[in-house]
């Protein structure tokens, strides 16, 4: 059996119990009278809305402050090969991270895509 049709077992039947299509039969068509519905400017516009969505503001931020942190990094590898003594290093790194942060929070002019202009 095949999706339900032909038979639950060939036997006795005197077939092999292969199931064809029937190439005969004309499936009825659509009536053309049958109202056809077309989006309207409103439905278009609301499909277009949803696959442009902006980006993912917490996304933007953590990209922002791991590249913050990464910079912090770099200038503790630099102020270690300098010679600072720990704590120094530590009160600088603190410093340099705070400008940053606060850098990033000016009303810098910026596209539709949060990218800085």
């Amino acid at each position: 059996m095949y999706n339900g049709i032909g038979l639950t077992t060939p036997r006795g039947s005197g077939t092999n119990g292969h199931v064809q299509r029937n190439w005969a039969f004309v499936r009825p068509g659509k009536k053309e009278s049958a109202s056809v519905t077309y989006k309207t400017d409103e439905d278009l516009a609301k499909l277009d809305a949803q696959a442009n969505k902006g980006p993912n503001q917490e996304i933007l931020d953590h990209e922002r402050k791991r590249k913050i942190e990464v910079k912090c990094a770099e200038l503790e590898e630099i102020l270690e090969k300098q010679g600072y003594p720990l704590n120094e290093i530590m009160d600088k790194v603190d410093a340099y991270r705070l400008k940053l942060l606060n850098v990033g929070r000016e009303d810098v002019p910026r596209d539709e895509f949060g990218r800085i202009q």
